[in-house]
C-alpha cells in the first residue's frame, strides 16, 4: 500500500528534522546548528509557497491559522538572521529553531482553506502586511522577553542598582555583548515599525472596504485587530510621553501582541479546528 505525501507537507518534514538539528547544544560559534537553522528556513520557506499557492491542488490557493502562524515565524527568523550578523545570539537559535519545527509541523496537518476566498484585490496586500505585522512583533516580543529575563538577573546581582545605572565605576549592563539600553531600543524599533505596517494593513483592509470591495464586519477578527493595534498606539505613546520602561513597556507588548494573535490566528484555530469550518479571508 502506498502512501501519497503532498509537496508542502514532505517541505515541511524536512525542514522540521533541519530545525530539529538546529536545536542541538554544542560551541556556542558551533557552524552545524546555524547551517542548519539556514537550510530549515529555506525549507520553511518553500513549504509555505507551496502550500498557500495550492500548488499541485485543484483548489488554487488557500490560507489558514497554520499558515499565518508559520509565516509570522518564518519572518521572526528572517529577522533573527540578520540580527545574528552584528550579535550573537546562540539561545535564540535554539528556541527559534525550536518554535520552527512547531509551526512546521503545523503545515503538514493543517495546511488551510482549499480555493481562498479573496474578495477585493487589495485584500492579497492587507493580508501580507498583516502577517508582516506579526513577524515585527514576534521579533519585539523576543526581544521583550530578553530585556525582562536580564533585568531579572540583574535584580538578584549585588550591587544591581549601581550596575544597572552605570554609576559608581560600573560598566553598563550587556547581554551577550549587547548593551541593555541600546536592547531596549532595539525591542521598540520592532514595535514601531510593526505599529507602521499593522496601521497600513488596517487602513487598506478599510479602503477595500468603502471601495465597495469588501465587505465591513464588526466580529472578533475586526474587533480583536483594532483592539491590539490602540494597546501598540498607547504603549508607543506612554513610552515617548512618559517614559515607560522595563516591566510596564513590556506587559503592553504582550497583551498588544497577544490581541493580535487571538486576532486572525486564533480566530482561524478556532473555525478550522474547533468548529471544523473553513471560511474564506
Amino acid at each position: 500500500m502506498s502512501v501519497s505525501v503532498s509537496p508542502e507537507a514532505l517541505l515541511a518534514l524536512l525542514a522540521c528534522a533541519a530545525y530539529g538539528l538546529a536545536t542541538l547544544r554544542g560551541r556556542e560559534v558551533a557552524r552545524g546548528p546555524s547551517m542548519a537553522l539556514v537550510a530549515g528556513w529555506l525549507l520553511h520557506g518553500a513549504a509555505l509557497a507551496v502550500d498557500v499557492s495550492g500548488w499541485g491542488t485543484d483548489g488554487g490557493a488557500r490560507f489558514g491559522f497554520a499558515p499565518a502562524l508559520s509565516g509570522a515565524v518564518w519572518l521572526v527568523l528572517a529577522v533573527h538572521a540578520v540580527e545574528s550578523r552584528f550579535v550573537p545570539l546562540p539561545g535564540v537559535r535554539r528556541a527559534l529553531a525550536a518554535m520552527g519545527v512547531v509551526v512546521s509541523g503545523l503545515i503538514v496537518f493543517f495546511p488551510g482553506d482549499i480555493a481562498l476566498k479573496v474578495s477585493s484585490p487589495l485584500m492579497p496586500l492587507h493580508l501580507l502586511l498583516g502577517i508582516a505585522s506579526y513577524g515585527l512583533f514576534g521579533a519585539a516580543v523576543i526581544h521583550g522577553v530578553m530585556l525582562d529575563s536580564a533585568e531579572r538577573a540583574l535584580r538578584r546581582r549585588p550591587g544591581a542598582a549601581a550596575a544597572t545605572a552605570g554609576g559608581a565605576g560600573g560598566s553598563p549592563p550587556t547581554l551577550f555583548g549587547l548593551p541593555l539600553m541600546r536592547l531596549e531600543r532595539l525591542t521598540f524599533r520592532f514595535v514601531e515599525a510593526g505599529f507602521t505596517v499593522l496601521s497600513l494593513a488596517l487602513l487598506i483592509g478599510g479602503l477595500a472596504s468603502l471601495l465597495g470591495h469588501a465587505q465591513w464586519r464588526w466580529d472578533h477578527k475586526t474587533v480583536f485587530s483594532i483592539l491590539g493595534w490602540a494597546t501598540f498606539a498607547a504603549l508607543i505613546t506612554g513610552r515617548h510621553l512618559r517614559g515607560w520602561r522595563g516591566r510596564r513597556a513590556t506587559r503592553w507588548l504582550y497583551a498588544g501582541a497577544l490581541l493580535l494573535v487571538l486576532a486572525y490566528i486564533g480566530s482561524r484555530f478556532v473555525a478550522e479546528v474547533l468548529l471544523n469550518r473553513g471560511t474564506g479571508a
